[in-house]
């Protein structure tokens, strides 16, 4: 699929909320047990602290993904640490996008002056576990039975990319 990443804006608020309220439902992807309204977009802006978000839109324009690094602590002292969030829409998954969006993340937070990455991932999501670990993330952490989503516990899972 040929897709081209650009920077997230306000206007891919819809989209944004809509491919997230997917992985509510229907995943341990998103933590929240709740879909969140289109406000939400707001929290995640707020979220970045002014780090780099994404989009990847499609050749007509429709948004397809999108991901965000945000900073790993309000302190100074962790200001090269950030965390990355991203989020590819159901039926575009295995097609290249996450790891262009994680690509332009990287470049992007190099520029800002981070060197590490760290990803929060429930136990239950597999698939972004490996997704992490090709793309040459390490398990750095984990924290067992920490969540609860649908009547089951899961362990969060922390890795860590070193850019």
């Amino acid at each position: 699929m040929s897709v081209h990443i650009e920077t997230m804006t306000r206007e891919a608020r819809e989209p944004v909320i809509d491919i997230l309220n997917h992985y509510i439902r229907n995943s341990f992807a998103a933590y929240p047990e709740e879909e969140v309204p289109y406000a939400a977009f707001e929290m995640l802006e707020k979220m970045r602290g002014g780090h780099p978000g994404v989009v990847a839109k499609e050749e007509r324009g429709e948004v397809v993904a999108f991901g965000f690094l945000r900073p790993h602590s309000p302190f100074p002292t962790f200001a090269a640490t950030a965390e990355i969030s991203y989020f590819v829409r159901d039926g575009h998954t295995n097609q290249g996008i996450g790891g262009r969006m994680l690509e332009a993340l990287v470049r992007q937070g190099k520029d800002k002056g981070i060197t590490t990455i760290l990803a929060s991932i429930s136990s239950l999501n597999d698939g972004s576990i490996r997704f992490h670990k090709r793309n040459g993330f390490v398990e750095c952490g984990r924290f067992k039975q920490v969540g609860r989503k649908k009547g089951q516990t899961f362990d969060v899972v922390w890795m860590q990319k070193m850019i």
